[in-house]
């Protein structure tokens, strides 16, 4: 499986949900173990140190140190890791509406992080994006 590439294909097809919860951003420096109970949906490493995507409730029992308050937004297509232009559409109109998002892609999806009391818009405009290239 190998997801789609065309790009009309993508923007016509995906159809975004926003998921339940508030996240943030935290992270760990470099050689602290991660921490037990804490379930990122994400986890990168950097040579400053792993950054944590978690929800809000989990950073805060664990008192770490987080950043950008948001919500989830996933793009329900199997995007292929090779797509062209995919995430550059989706953030060229978040960005002409003056939103920030922190995207990432994983095997089978798009996922967007988006500020927490602009998500319900965001929603709306990718909704609108996907509308505007259905055949």
């Amino acid at each position: 499986m190998t997801g789609e590439t065309d790009l009309k294909t993508l923007l016509a097809s995906m159809t975004p949900e926003l998921l339940a919860g508030t996240y943030v951003f935290a992270t760990l420096a470099p050689g602290v173990a991660q921490l037990e109970g804490v379930e990122p949906v994400m986890v990168f490493r950097e040579r400053e140190g792993v950054t944590l995507i978690v929800t809000e409730e989990a950073a805060s029992t664990a008192a770490l140190t987080a950043s950008f308050r948001c919500r989830m937004l996933t793009l329900n297509i199997h995007s292929s890791l090779e797509a062209v232009g995919f995430l550059a559409a989706i953030t060229t109109r978040l960005t002409a509406a003056g939103m920030g998002v922190n995207p990432v892609s994983a095997f089978y999806h798009d996922h967007l992080f988006v500020p927490a009391d602009r998500a319900e818009e965001a929603l709306e405009l990718l909704v609108g994006l996907a509308e505007e290239n259905k055949v």
